[in-house]
């Protein structure tokens, strides 16, 4: 009997009811067959999360609630701790900019609340900029750069971790401009940064390039500050 309903679940693509429909605990029919089905839908959302988390290829697997939030994170007036992790900046195609000093928790923000938003089902991908003006030259010198551009249509968050800490070359600042300009007002973007937006022009060569990339990353976004010590340097310190 087993197999058969295994046939007839791959029949109908239902992936867990198999091994389910055992443990579910029975009442009356509705409420069995409700809880049974509930119980598919949540795994296959959970399934669907794990996927999403695997594509956005995070460098690490930092959440939310290993979080230390503190006094040392300063929120702008119209955003709060729950209105961020509620996610409704996508929703909005709306950016966040992380910004100050290294260590200090911006990263692990950023990627938290990345792989909670594949876990909402939204389309995530994570770069060190670095790594993403590499790949734009890259695709501009074997002519697949627009195939590049293409592989965002679909795409609803789009991360860019540690944007200051590597100068970029005038093509390469160029190539990341017409991607965020593409994005613009359409996507949503985090942002980390050591450096403030007046020092951006430490990192883009052309001071107008600079200009107008700030002006469309800060359009519709929310900027927190990050002051303080490092993470890393205090729990080095502490276990000499």
């Amino acid at each position: 009997m087993s197999e058969l309903i295994r046939e007839r679940c791959r029949t109908l693509r239902l992936a867990y009811i198999a091994d389910l429909y055992g443990k579910i605990p029975f009442e009356d029919p509705e409420q069995y067959l409700a809880a049974l089905l509930q119980k598919e839908i949540e795994l296959r959302e959970t399934a669907k999360g794990e996927g999403l988390i695997k594509k956005a290829k995070f460098m690490n697997e930092k959440e939310l609630v290993d979080y230390q939030w503190g006094e040392h994170i300063h929120f702008p007036p119209n955003l709060d701790r729950e209105s961020l992790e509620s996610l409704s900046f996508i929703k909005g195609q709306e950016n966040i900019i992380l910004t100050g000093a290294p260590g200090t928790g911006k990263s692990h923000l950023a990627t938290a609340l990345g792989r909670k938003a594949c876990r909402n089902g939204y389309e995530v991908r994570f770069y060190r900029v670095a790594d993403l003006i590499e790949l734009l030259e890259k695709s501009w010198t074997d002519g697949r750069y627009q195939l590049l551009r293409n592989r965002f249509n679909k795409v609803d968050l789009i991360i860019l971790d540690e944007m200051g800490y590597v100068p970029f070359s005038k093509d390469g600042a160029e190539l990341l401009f017409q991607l965020i300009s593409d994005w613009y007002e359409r996507k949503s973007l985090i942002i980390t940064s050591n450096l403030e937006f007046s020092q951006w022009n430490k990192i883009f060569v052309d001071a107008r390039l600079t200009a107008a990339l700030v002006d469309r990353v800060i359009h519709h976004a929310h900027i927190l500050s990050f002051t303080g010590d490092s993470y890393r340097v205090k729990y080095a310190l502490s276990n000499r």
